[in-house]
């Protein structure tokens, strides 16, 4: 295969399901400040950053805290989530995975991780498929959030590859949003309704095969 591009991935949503802890952690945080968070709430913080996250979670509720409060409840939701997270392994792979990262490695096609999350690390050693990856970046290497395209910016320079030479998996509209902004093909993972700015759409990893895969990288 001659290759052109190279694929980038989000985390949550795409690879795993991470969404559903991140909710009951932010949802047992909303309660005890008294107030509750809806699913589809949930879903408008998908691809957003735990600070910013917290902003709105907090416009929800009504709630001012100070600077020190919004500190001790980023940990204390953080520390919620990586207990709820901690026993997961390959088997937590969202379906159809890792058929696609195989073919990707069998056919020596460089992908790297572009995640919000700044557990992506720990997630993805836990999922054993860390090594796998030619670059990570996560929350701890990027100052801007999605929308803005910086996470797969970093993501092209660690793999080596001109961004318009990439391929990005995501599932949030900010994703989509930040791949199209970086100048990469983007591929939504989910509702196509949602994700209609995506360049191609698909439920999810089960209806991607590899002649799809083997279009988007060649030559």
């Amino acid at each position: 295969m001659n290759r052109t591009k190279g694929i980038i991935f989000d985390l949550d949503g795409v690879i795993v399901d991470t969404a559903k802890f991140h909710y009951l952690a932010w949802r047992k945080m909303a309660n005890d400040l008294g107030f509750d968070i809806t699913l589809e709430q949930n879903e408008k913080l998908k691809g957003v950053s735990r600070v910013n996250s917290l902003q709105q979670i907090l416009g929800w509720g009504n709630k001012t805290v100070t600077e020190t409060e919004f500190e001790e409840l980023m940990s204390s939701k953080n520390d919620d989530y990586l207990a709820r997270i901690a026993h997961m392994d390959d088997d937590d792979l969202l379906p159809g995975v890792k058929k696609s990262l195989d073919y990707l490695t069998q056919n020596n096609v460089p992908f790297a991780l572009g995640s919000a999350s700044k557990n992506a690390r720990p997630i993805l050693k836990g999922l054993k498929i860390e090594q796998r990856f030619k670059a990570i970046v996560d929350g701890n290497d990027v100052s801007k959030a999605k929308p803005d395209p910086e996470v797969f910016l970093i993501a092209a320079e660690k793999l080596g590859i001109p961004p318009q030479e990439c391929v990005v998996f995501e599932d949030s509209v900010a994703g989509i949003e930040a791949a199209n902004a970086a100048g990469m093909v983007s591929v939504g993972i989910g509702d196509k309704e949602i994700l209609k700015e995506a360049d191609y759409n698909f439920a999810d990893f089960t209806e991607i095969d590899d002649k799809f895969l083997e279009q988007i990288v060649r030559k």
